[in-house]
C-alpha cells in the first residue's frame, strides 16, 4: 500500500485542516479554550486518523479509522457553519468546497476498502 502522505484522501484532508487552523487565527480570543479549541481538534481528526489507520495491519482497522475521520468531518463542517452564524468568518466558498470534497473522497474510499 502507499504511504499515507501519497494518498489523496490525506492530502485532502490534511489542507482542510490546515485552511481550518488559518480561518480560526481571527476568531475572538474568548473562543480559544471554547470553540476555535473545538473547531481545530475536529479538523485535525481527519487526517490524524487517516495516518493511524493506514499504520494498522488489516484493512477492517483501517475502514474504522476512515469511519471515524468521517465523523470528524461532520463535526468539522457543524462547527464551520456555526461559527460563521456567528459572524466569526464570512469569506468561506474555497474551505466549503473543500469540505464537500473531502467529504466525497473519504466516502468513496470508506467503501472502497
Amino acid at each position: 500500500m502507499a504511504r499515507y502522505r501519497d494518498l489523496i484522501i490525506f492530502q485532502k484532508a490534511d489542507k482542510l485542516a490546515y485552511e481550518i487552523y488559518k480561518l480560526t487565527q481571527s476568531f475572538p480570543k474568548n473562543e480559544m479554550f471554547g470553540l476555535t479549541s473545538q473547531l481545530r481538534r475536529a479538523a485535525l481528526s481527519i487526517p490524524t486518523n487517516i495516518v493511524e489507520g493506514h499504520a494498522r495491519k488489516s484493512k477492517k482497522e483501517f475502514r474504522q479509522f476512515i469511519n471515524i475521520s468521517l465523523g470528524s468531518l461532520a463535526e468539522t463542517e457543524y462547527l464551520f457553519n456555526f461559527s460563521k452564524r456567528l459572524g466569526y468568518h464570512t469569506d468561506t466558498s474555497e474551505t466549503e468546497d473543500l469540505l464537500n470534497e473531502v467529504g466525497r473522497v473519504l466516502w468513496s474510499f470508506y467503501r472502497s476498502i
